[in-house]
């Protein structure tokens, strides 16, 4: 491949060949089950090459294409295992790796960003990319002062690319449902296509990075490079060594698991609270264990490394304070201020009319990780929740279809299950409620309220004490007072009676 296609012709004959090529695939299938072999080995064979194709060609568009690929990648784990087993490698492929561009491309493009002395900038550049990604590429280098950076480099024409490819994969989301069964691509495609300017703008990128890295600078638990140089679309920042969490979830400990999904929580409920700004692009490739000087534990010395900040969500109080209202007061069975609370945010329509206990059936079993002080996210649980709203035979299923998604609360949405389909990639162990009661405004309402008032009693007890002492001694000096003027009436009367003694 020699650059990114740009060809709006060639890349939607491309795309379209994902879902002829699904067809294809099954008709084969057909045919090879008619001429008598076993039907589960021919449907893991088709499924197979799905994946295969499916990684080729979203790889080798890059662009909007890609982007589809990685955000679908995270929903693998509410897929049937029998479906699920296929596609894992190859969407996971997706978060860290494409076909490269070609190097004059890449040195062209720091020509003409950086300006013809570019190389100036660099002690050394590494030609052989490190990362690639949806719309750019990363290539390790060492900057002029001496610090080791990375490099991300903006494809040629991906702007284009990247509204061209969503635009034409939004035509084709009925018939590329089948991809990934259970999720509903058409609106994941629409919001995709909502953030595309955001994602282009590197200086828009680079200012969200660099509030995030002073925010955390001397955090214990998340570590975010600096920005070292940018332009519009040439992003250079301090480089992070660590472990890609696509690793952990193939291959980490327990430890490295339950600590990575631990710090992935925790990032994501308190980036917003601290920045104004939530990271909404949560797939496994824009993150790093990292382990540094202690490699073997205790885990509590590791950080998560977070990278690519080029989608956000800007939420200057942090998130809604009703999402956290509505999680408390489902957690405490309040079935009707759950829903009051729901359709006054837009949740339920106003010419809609539900059953409020039905409605708290609904949502309690997907609250169950705040439900427990530890919570073991897994692939089965997902897959429970996802076959339990999407059995067409359930009323949950009709519920599921009544409820609305406000624009505001879209991406938000998108990226609470994305993280908790991360969560459950992970196999981790997290104390979700914590992160809930330290950063999510609304939710710890009753625990704070029972905190000030032990605090208003410890206050009180010192000052009962005060003034039980001040009492005490007022009491001692009134009495005082009291002898004192009793012996004195005495003194005055008795002084007659003195003096007289002295006359005779």
């Amino acid at each position: 491949m020699s650059d990114l296609p740009r060809k709006a012709i060639t890349r939607t004959a491309k795309l379209a060949a994902l879902p002829l090529g699904f067809a294809g695939r099954a008709t084969w299938g057909l045919g090879k089950r008619i001429g008598g072999r076993p039907a589960e080995i021919v449907a893991r064979e088709v499924q197979q090459r799905t994946a295969e194709q499916m990684f080729k060609v979203l790889g080798e568009l890059k662009g909007g294409a890609m982007k589809l690929g990685q955000a679908m990648s995270v929903f693998e784990s509410a897929l049937p295992e029998e479906i699920a087993r296929p596609y894992r490698a190859a969407l996971t492929k997706l978060q860290e790796a494409a076909p490269p561009m070609p190097t004059r491309t890449v040195h062209t493009a720091l020509e003409q960003r950086l300006g013809p002395e570019w190389r100036e900038l660099f002690s050394e550049f590494d030609d052989k990319p490190a990362a690639a990604a949806s719309i750019g590429q990363v290539h390790r280098a060492v900057w002029h002062d001496g610090r080791t950076v990375a490099v991300k480099v903006q494809y040629p024409g991906a702007g284009e690319a990247l509204l061209s490819d969503l635009n034409q994969l939004s035509r084709f989301a009925r018939v590329l449902g089948p991809l990934v069964p259970g999720l509903d691509i058409k609106p994941l495609i629409a919001e995709l296509r909502d953030r595309v300017s955001e994602e282009l703008d590197y200086e828009l990128e680079a200012e969200a990075q660099r509030i995030h890295a002073e925010e955390y600078a001397d955090d214990p638990d998340v570590l975010v490079p600096r920005v070292v140089h940018h332009s519009d679309q040439v992003l250079i920042t301090e480089w992070m060594e660590g472990i890609p969490l696509s690793e952990v979830i193939a291959d980490g400990t327990p430890e490295q698991r339950d600590r990575a999904g631990q710090l992935l929580a925790r990032f994501l409920f308190s980036g917003a609270h601290r920045t104004g700004l939530l990271h909404a692009d949560p797939h496994p490739g824009n993150f790093r264990l990292l382990t540094g000087d202690a490699p073997e534990g205790p885990a509590e010395k590791w950080k998560l490394g977070v990278l690519d900040f080029g989608s956000m969500d800007r939420l200057p109080g942090g998130l809604p304070e009703p999402v956290g209202i509505a999680l408390r007061m489902a957690l405490e069975g309040d079935a009707q201020g759950v829903y009051e609370l729901m359709r006054g945010e837009g949740f339920v329509k106003p010419t809609i009319e539900l059953d409020p206990d039905a409605l708290l059936d609904f949502l309690l079993p997907m609250l169950e990780p705040a439900q427990v002080d530890e919570f073991t996210f897994e692939r089965q649980w997902l897959r429970r929740q996802a076959a339990r709203v999407a059995d067409r035979r359930s009323p949950v299923y009709e519920l599921g279809n009544q409820l609305n998604l406000p624009p505001s609360y879209l991406l938000i949405h998108r990226v609470c299950l994305s993280t908790i389909g991360v969560l459950c990639q992970l196999g981790a162990e997290v104390r979700l409620r914590n992160e809930l009661e330290d950063w999510v405004p609304g939710f710890a309402e009753q625990y704070q309220d029972e905190a000030d008032e032990a605090e208003e009693a410890t206050e009180a007890e010192p000052e009962a004490e005060a003034e039980g002492a001040d009492g005490a001694a007022a009491e001692v000096v009134e009495t005082v007072e009291v002898v004192e003027a009793v012996e004195a009436v005495k003194a005055v009367k008795k002084a007659p009676e003195k003096k007289a003694e002295a006359s005779a």
